[in-house]
């Protein structure tokens, strides 16, 4: 299924840029190797209060087009699945113009997961309103505490719990592999810079950035 809101990604030089000069996040100790190359590790914990943190062997994406397979990639990464980003490339039909939508990542995240263990999630409206920010918290709360990242299609700019400001106008793909607060702030896996590898966000900030494309969660 497809739809003509979610709609087709690519990271633009101007994207890369502005994730440029930042700190490493919270939870990934990032690496400033070359893109094809940069790994990192995640931290899981469970802890009280709300809060889970996913294993994730963190990789860079290799070219400005493929934020998509490579955020699938991370999110699988956190079930100890290695994937080859040229192969899910193939598979997504990534070209240099991106992914088109969520709905090719999810038969691909359901083929190396399980038949239907994701389902694409659509924010239709320009800005998210209370339901469908309260359906990610949940939606993401559910999947990482199986085990499991959500991958999101966003487009925009936002400002993470720390300041710093993440803009993808063009579109840009990214994993969601953590939660504290029940699900008020959640942290990203960002496949657009080994230097600004993992950061957290409001799931309110996540869900206006994801509006008018969509995510795909278990």
């Amino acid at each position: 299924m497809r739809t003509d809101l979610i709609r087709a990604t690519v990271l633009t030089a101007a994207g890369i840029a502005a994730t440029a000069g930042g700190i490493a996040g919270p939870a990934v100790a990032a690496h400033a190797a070359p893109a094809a190359k940069a790994t990192a590790q995640v931290q899981t914990d469970r802890k009280h209060g709300g809060e889970r943190e996913l294993n994730v062997r963190y990789q860079a994406q290799p070219n400005f087009y493929y934020c998509g397979p490579a955020a699938t990639r991370n999110a699988l990464s956190v079930q100890g699945k290695a994937i080859d980003v040229d192969a899910m490339a193939k598979e997504m039909g990534t070209t240099e113009n991106g992914t088109n939508s969520v709905n090719d990542i999810t038969p691909v995240l359901n083929k190396e997961t399980g038949s239907n263990v994701y389902h694409s999630v659509e924010i239709r409206s320009p800005k998210a309103d209370d339901t469908q920010t309260d359906k990610l918290r949940a939606d993401i709360v559910h999947t990482v505490d199986n085990g499991r990242a959500v991958v999101a299609n966003i487009a925009g700019t936002t400002t993470d719990t720390d300041g710093n400001t993440h803009s993808f106008e063009g579109g840009h793909y990214i994993s969601v592999v953590g939660y504290r607060d029940d699900g008020h702030t959640v942290t990203i896996a960002d496949s657009a810079d080994p230097n600004m590898a993992s950061y957290r966000i409001s799931v309110d900030n996540l869900a206006d950035w994801i509006a008018t494309r969509g995510y795909t969660a278990s």
